[in-house]
């Protein structure tokens, strides 16, 4: 489903956020991408929702060579992935259906299936009750949850978080993962970008760890010392 092959991110006057990356994500897997501020997480999540593109490599999205895509259809690309993110981007002089549904209408899709569509999505998240309120009047694990039904409501099979339980308490920060778990059974590839080591290690999910845009082993930085407890330095 995602590959990056020998994959380099350079962001002009910076160091290379991603240096030779190889990678593979199978279908319906859930992955958690843990590492340090600057590790190479939120670029890695960006390039696989083609919003930025990579320096050097290929990048693979269901067998397709993202670098070959003519920018007028990597539209059409695009719309197979969900993207959350952690300051919920929600558009707060609209109301919560407002805010779900929008991906819909860019997309072009028939007046009639929207609300159904856009309710299903809220249900899925425990928010249907609330679909008329404006962002502002949630809390800010409601909040989170109408970023997640915005980002499946195209029912995307691939959804990716960067951070999505970064301002949360633990317990929230358990029930949004569920939510994901939930996705996940449903046959979604779901790929998380995550601080929080200590909890989601113990899902049972695969865990990848970066440092300075490698991959290395999770549970030790390049000298081999833990990196369990260092993440939060």
């Amino acid at each position: 489903m995602i590959r990056f092959s020998n994959v380099t991110k350079h962001y002009p006057g910076q160091s290379e956020a991603l240096r030779s990356l190889d990678l593979y994500i199978p279908p319906q897997q859930m992955v958690f991408v843990t590492g340090r501020s600057g590790a190479g997480k939120s670029t890695l999540l960006r390039l696989i929702a083609l919003i930025e593109t990579h320096s050097r490599g290929e990048v693979f999205i269901d067998n397709i060579n993202i670098q070959k895509v003519a920018e007028k259809h990597r539209y059409f690309l695009r719309r197979q992935i969900g993207f959350i993110f952690q300051d919920h981007r929600l558009l707060n002089d609209r109301s919560v259906f407002d805010n779900v549904a929008l991906p819909l209408v860019i997309s072009g899709f028939d007046h009639k299936e929207i609300p159904r569509r856009v309710q299903a999505a809220l249900d899925k998240v425990g928010l249907l009750s609330k679909q008329k309120k404006h962002p502002l009047m949630l809390s800010s694990g409601e909040q989170q949850r109408v970023g997640i039904a915005r980002a499946v409501v195209n029912r995307p099979p691939i959804l990716l978080a960067d951070e999505p339980t970064g301002n949360l308490d633990p317990d929230l920060s358990i029930e949004i993962m569920q939510l994901f778990e939930e996705f996940n059974r449903i046959g979604v590839t779901v790929v998380i970008a995550t601080h929080e080591v200590e909890m989601t290690s113990r899902l049972g999910h695969r865990m990848i760890a970066l440092e300075d845009g490698q991959q290395i082993p999770f549970g030790s930085d390049q000298t081999g010392e833990s990196i369990v407890g260092k993440l939060h330095e």
